[in-house]
């Protein structure tokens, strides 16, 4: 849109809420590549509205304007009278939206109906997967991090709030650390072993601290889930399951729906772990420096029905470094009884 050029360095302050009953809190706006974003102070994203889905609601009693996504009422920008410079940005660039909009007449009409049935093909086939395709390659770090939060916030009404502890911090961080995990968390049930949030969190059920004698499983475990996500990451394993409706929801206004974050928590929640073969497992165990034995025995303790781990453990005859102090692992393994 050529009109953006003219706005690209243009940013003002405003106050923003997420929904109804949230509170304000201010916020930076600047113009993106055809997205209106949102920052915080310390200018980080916190949503992107996209420029043909601004709609201009009811003027502030204190003048000025207020903005929200398009059917998406109780999420409001609000920009001050002395911020008209972008208030008549934001206007211009939703008339230049409006005005690209085709406006189809009379003889177009015979060519749109001609065309339905490879529309709706398209739809069908192509779209879910292109928007999904589109979603990773356009949603940035932060925001999977922040979804990633807010599917753990539903998770968590099933399994209770997280284990927790400043003594088990230490231990917490160097499972994370050893494992290439963005951050470790232990819940106290809900999760049948591991699981992998947007945004490089993973879970871990408190039995796999608890009931070992060393923190090789919990790695172990952690790993494994890795291995999973090389096919296929957590947040496009979300999108797919979320359907095309709300993976153009988060294009458009920078969140998933609450009822899509909902059924995906109870299918992850619900669903057994695939197997992930040994091939792939143990150049991620060499790679960590793990033993691959301990997790093996913990799957299963007579080693029958995972030989190959055990027979062919990168580290079996060495000493690697171990993945935290004797005193944090303790204190780890007690997080859940605090």
């Amino acid at each position: 849109m050529t009109a953006l050029s003219k706005y690209d360095r243009l940013e003002a302050t405003g106050l923003w809420r997420a929904s109804g009953d949230a509170q304000r809190r201010e916020v930076i706006v600047s113009v993106g590549d055809a997205t209106l974003v949102i920052s915080d102070l310390n200018d980080r994203a916190i949503t992107h509205w996209s420029l043909a889905a601004v709609e201009k609601g009811e003027t502030p009693d204190k003048g000025g304007a207020a903005f929200h996504p398009d059917g998406d009422p109780d999420e409001v920008l609000e920009l001050g009278p002395d911020e008209a410079a972008m208030i008549d940005a934001i206007d211009t660039l939703r008339r230049a939206v409006a005005r690209s909009r085709p406006k189809p007449g009379r003889l177009r009409w015979l060519g749109a109906a001609i065309s339905v049935s490879a529309v709706a093909a398209l739809a069908v086939f192509w779209l879910p997967g292109a928007l999904v395709d589109h979603a990773m390659r356009v949603v940035p770090a932060v925001k999977e991090a922040e979804i990633g939060t807010a599917l753990l916030a539903h998770i968590e009404r099933v399994s209770g709030q997280p284990c927790s502890s400043i003594e088990a911090r230490p231990g917490l961080v160097a499972l994370a650390g050893r494992t290439g995990a963005a951050r470790v968390i232990i819940l106290p049930g809900g999760v049948r072993e591991a699981l992998s949030l947007p945004g490089g969190t993973v879970l871990l059920n408190r039995a796999l601290v608890e009931d070992y004698e060393e923190p090789d499983v919990a790695a172990g475990y952690i790993l494994v889930e890795q291995a999973r996500n090389m096919t296929k990451l957590p947040l496009r394993k979300l999108l797919e399951h979320s359907g095309p409706r709300a993976t153009g929801t988060l294009l458009t206004t920078g969140s998933l729906p609450t009822h899509a974050l909902e059924a995906y928590a109870e299918d992850q929640l619900s669903r057994f772990a695939a197997e992930v073969p040994v091939d792939r497992l143990l150049p991620l165990f060499e790679a960590a420096g793990l033993r691959s034995t301990p997790y093996a025995r913990a799957r299963d303790i007579s080693g029958e029905a995972t030989l190959a781990l055990i027979e062919a453990d990168p580290m079996a005859g060495q000493a690697p470094a171990p993945i935290m102090a004797d005193r944090d692992w303790l204190q780890l393994q007690a997080v859940c009884e605090s």
